[in-house]
């Protein structure tokens, strides 16, 4: 049970949401967008999102789902920039035009590249904008290997520049990208928010036990490594593969097995292959995609979470998570990480087969500074990551671009 406090909330705000995302789809940003609706829900103001066509409805109090139109051959959507996100984002402006178009609201809420066209429709029809940044989209065709054309990567920089001069005020979700936003835009009103929010606001935890999943998964009484999450590229799964061929070959780990939770598929399919390769293939679990309300019960079965991820300057989501999950943490150190984590309340290794091999290894076996780790991971979620200031956050930016006293 997540306990919170409401802050004090004034006038109670219809908004228009734009989000591009295959909303809900359990994987990063649509958590985010997710989460913010159920923040916004929770201090009493109402919510008319437009979405892409794909994707689960979550209800909530105050929430309307208007989906765009669907797109002709076009099922699902792949994490990062796509040819199937350009046509979709096609539909959605116009199904969000004709949304602003009906009037009545206080506030355009964009996500991610919505915010490109935001303006737009923020200046045609007399609202006030909050663009919620995810990310630097023009960072993100670099990451994600969607294009080295310096036009294009040219042209997002000038429309990213253009949606944050003009919105009315800008979220940012980790530290990183709060620096980047102050340092170029001076004098621009953003604030910090980052995803410290649990799933089980929205999911309640699934009754399966430790012991059913031990079974289903062939565990036996290994201790667990669980990694949770997407298998995308960027996430550092084969320098996990590689890394446990190093922890193994160090000997003294024969009860360990690893567990990989989430992923389509065919990453699954090319995760198993990599294990094949490296020789740790009957030390490896892969369950592929489970659903949100499973994850805590997997959690239960683990003795270390990691992280391995490699590149990007945003936060994982579930390291806030991981934070509050008894569990001592190993990743990567990485800024993805080290704006949130320290040495203190995680392992962070090098981003090297051999450093994160030593950095579980030492998870493992160093018993006493793995407990000193996790009392400090749960003492930092406790100060820094409270819903209580989350809340207090959202309430506060969407007032302050709304033109509402606060």
């Amino acid at each position: 049970m997540i306990n919170y406090t409401l802050p004090e909330v004034g006038k109670k705000l219809r908004i228009l949401m734009v989000a591009p995302q295959p909303w809900f789809q359990p994987r990063g940003t649509p958590f985010s967008v997710l989460h913010r609706i159920k923040a916004l829900s929770l201090l009493g103001h109402s919510v008319d999102l437009v979405t892409y066509p794909i994707g689960q409805d979550v209800p909530m109090p105050g929430l309307r789902i208007l989906r765009a139109a669907s797109v002709p051959g076009i099922k699902k959507v792949k994490i990062g920039p796509s040819g199937a996100k350009i046509a979709l984002d096609a539909v959605l402006y116009r199904r969000a035009r004709q949304q602003a178009a009906r009037g009545g609201y206080d506030l355009l809420h964009t996500h991610e590249e919505a915010g490109f066209f935001g303006v737009n429709l923020a200046r045609r029809y007399g609202m006030p904008h909050l663009y919620d940044m995810h990310s630097s989209l023009p960072q993100q065709l670099h990451n994600f290997r969607f294009s080295r054309s310096r036009l294009l990567v040219g042209a997002f920089e000038r429309l990213e520049a253009r949606t944050i001069h003009q919105a009315a005020a800008v979220i940012t979700i980790c530290p990183e990208l709060q620096n980047y936003v102050e340092e170029k835009f001076p004098g621009k009103t953003s604030l910090l928010i980052e995803n410290v929010a649990d799933n089980a606001l929205l999911f309640p935890p699934d009754e399966a036990n430790a012991a059913r999943l031990r079974q289903q998964y062939e565990l036996g009484s290994s201790r667990i490594i669980l990694y949770y999450g997407t298998l995308e590229a960027y996430q550092g799964i084969p320098l996990l593969i590689e890394s446990a061929a190093q922890l193994f070959a160090g000997g003294g780990m024969d009860d360990v097995r690893f567990l990989l939770v989430g992923g389509s598929p065919e990453q699954v399919e090319a995760c198993k292959a990599l294990t094949r390769q490296h020789g740790v293939a009957e030390r490896f679990r892969f369950t592929g995609f489970v659903q949100p309300q499973l994850i805590p019960a997997f959690i239960d079965l683990a003795e270390v979470l990691v992280s391995p991820r490699l590149s990007g300057t945003n936060s994982p989501l579930k390291i806030y998570s991981y934070l509050r999950s008894g569990r001592v943490i190993v990743a990567t150190r990485h800024i993805t990480h080290t704006q949130i984590l320290n040495d203190e309340v995680a392992i962070l290794a090098d981003v090297t087969a051999e450093g994160f091999a030593d950095g579980m290894r030492r998870a493992l076996v160093e018993r006493p500074e793995s407990a000193a780790r996790i009392a400090a991971a749960a003492a930092l979620a406790e100060r820094a990551y409270s819903y209580t200031e989350y809340l207090r956050r959202v309430q506060w930016i969407v007032a302050h671009a709304a033109g509402q006293p606060n």
